[in-house]
């Protein structure tokens, strides 16, 4: 008999009662349906000459990022029929809860306003370089970087469009599907993200066609570093979407992470040097710290590191606080 309230199916499996029914998918099917959603994603980028980057060709160009855009979204549009399909035909789901469990409905701004939050914490060193000793607050406040970030198509990739679709892939369709095998929540949160890092390693591909005379070697340790950060941030990510049960959370806690970059870990805090390179700004923008005044280095290095480090206090402190949630998808332990 099919399992009536998708919810209370997995809440009573998880907290492993006998009586309760058995899983609705197995991990074989599940399984397979992750591989040809990542395949599905990442092959078209390959397949067009209006989409494979080139020596000639670079990935950043306008038109290379326009037809990523149309084709990484028919991707993750038919994704999205093919898991409402399998959650309405095998987990026997409604349709309030097949919204539920991709994350829809319902969204509650204060889950988003605390996931930023306790993401921003770990980036508390990088916004204080970003916002004071590089100058950026006054454009913050006025929209002028948002509107410079959005005026590009590179920024429409980076912080809309790269967001939005692997979340919806990765989190808020890959991430129900598994919840609904035998596989436990946690090992959801740890196992899934691999399917996001290794979505990534097309980089490398990638970053062979348009650099045919750098050694392998350094681009197979570029490519190693980008699927260890994908997939931490793939793990930190899960944990928030399964937490919330809400995408538009982690959708938002991507574009931040884009946003902010890696942060860094070593190295000297100076005036006006983004972590992406320099920021030339003239000697009458007082937005920033003037260029000569080098004494101060080693005060904001020290202010950064401190915050860094704070930071990730905080976070591991209110982690699970402030992913606290009556809509999570199941309980991670």
């Amino acid at each position: 008999m099919a399992p009536t309230g998708l919810y209370q199916h997995l809440s009573s499996y998880f907290k492993s009662t006998n009586e309760e029914a058995p899983p609705p998918l197995s991990i074989a099917l599940v399984g397979c349906l992750s591989i040809i959603y990542t395949i599905i994603y990442v092959l078209p980028f390959y397949l067009s000459p209006t989409t494979r980057p080139s020596p000639a060709l670079s990935r950043d160009a306008p038109s290379v990022i326009r037809a990523r855009i149309r084709f990484v979204s028919v991707s993750v549009a038919l994704s999205t029929i093919a898991t409402i399909y399998i959650l309405s035909a095998y987990a026997h789901a409604s349709q309030l809860e097949i919204l539920r469990l991709l994350g829809c409905y319902p969204i509650s701004v204060t889950e988003i306003v605390q996931s930023l939050l306790l993401t921003a914490l770990l980036f508390a060193g990088p916004l204080f370089e970003k916002a004071l000793v590089q100058g950026r607050w006054r454009d913050w406040i006025i929209g002028q970087a948002l509107q410079q970030t959005l005026g590009s198509w590179i920024g429409w990739r980076n912080y809309v469009a790269g967001p939005i679709t692997e979340e919806i892939l990765f989190r808020s369709l890959l991430v129900p599907l598994h919840l609904l095998t035998p596989i436990s929540p946690t090992r959801v949160v740890l196992f899934t993200p691999l399917y996001f890092g290794i979505a990534h390693i097309h980089h490398f591909y990638e970053f062979v066609l348009t650099h045919p005379h750098t050694p392998w070697a350094p681009s197979i340790i570029r490519s190693i570093i980008q699927f260890t950060y994908t997939t931490i941030f793939g793990w930190y990510a899960t944990f928030l979407f399964i937490r919330t049960g809400n995408i538009v959370a982690v959708t938002l806690a991507h574009t931040f992470c884009n946003w902010a970059g890696l942060p860094r870990v070593w190295g000297k805090v100076e005036p006006r040097v983004a972590m992406g390179g320099p920021v030339i700004r003239g000697k009458e923008d007082g937005g920033g710290i003037q260029a000569n005044n080098r004494g101060a280095t080693w005060y904001w290095s020290m202010v950064y590191y401190v915050l860094l480090v704070l930071g990730a206090l905080g976070f591991r402190q209110y982690l699970w606080i402030l992913t606290e949630s009556p809509r999570a998808l199941a309980k991670v332990a």
